[in-house]
């Protein structure tokens, strides 16, 4: 892993440089990045006990069109996250 996917990501066409620090930069991949930024992401978060819970967070509280997708990488990840918690899509909004 280089972490080029992730800062060349199509997702972060309105801004200038990757910052995972910004919960809405890290919304941004996780809603519209592609599969080679989500493999680097998922890479960082296997590490990262701080960056799997704001993801939790955001997979919880922000409209994705990935949030099943999500809240299963965090299962894999050991996380427990809550399945009979209604997710808004983007769809829905």
């Amino acid at each position: 892993m280089n972490g080029q996917a992730l800062v060349n990501s199509r997702a972060l066409w309105n801004r200038r440089a990757l910052d995972l620090r910004s919960d809405e930069v890290l919304a941004q991949i996780l809603d519209r990045g592609e599969l080679a930024a989500w493999r680097e992401l998922y890479a960082l978060t296997k590490e990262d006990a701080e960056l799997r819970a704001r993801i939790r967070a955001i997979v919880a509280t922000v409209p994705l069109a990935t949030t099943h997708f999500w809240r299963a990488a965090l299962v894999g990840l050991g996380e427990v996250v809550e399945w009979d918690q209604p997710s808004q899509s983007a769809g829905e909004l």
